[in-house]
């Protein structure tokens, strides 16, 4: 399933909340500052190479320097119980029409990236920990997917 914006959606002289794509990032919220911040940013570049049009065209200030394109839909990243990522996971993607990556608590357990890939690969779909997913889908599907899930502090 190919989630994206197509280039005649691509709005950004409007406000975020008139996109059709909501994007969130869900994180661990358990997980100290920096393990929670690499788990918000693994997933967050799995979405951006793997979602058509979520990121905006680069920037150029006065000076001439260029800043590579943001998400211009916008990204909220919010703050959830460990155990209800999984839930969570497992909701989004039997939705239709919704983007899912994953950080499995694999992913921080090891430096090597074929032994991240073995831990999961003898791990049932089912029996995954999470420490952070990332859901970007049709705006009323994701907002209740993600009811009441306040912002990571």
């Amino acid at each position: 399933m190919d989630v994206g914006f197509t280039p005649d959606e691509i709005r950004t002289d409007e406000p975020t909340r008139s996109a059709r794509l909501k994007w969130v990032i869900v994180v661990d919220e358990a997980l100290p500052p920096g393990r929670a911040a690499n788990a918000a940013i693994c997933v967050a570049a799995a979405t951006a190479t793997s979602v058509a049009g979520l990121i905006g065209p680069e920037a150029k200030d006065a000076g001439g320097s260029v800043h590579p394109g943001l998400p211009w839909a916008g990204c909220t990243v919010l703050g959830a119980p460990a155990a209800r990522l999984g839930e969570l996971r497992a909701k989004a993607a039997e939705s239709l029409g919704v983007f899912v990556a994953d950080m499995p608590v694999n992913g921080q357990a090891t430096r090597v990236y074929d032994e991240y890939l073995r831990q999961v690969a003898g791990t049932e779909t089912g029996d995954l920990a999470y420490h952070a997913i990332s859901l970007v889908g049709p705006r009323n599907r994701i907002d209740k997917l993600v009811h009441r899930l306040p912002l990571l502090a």
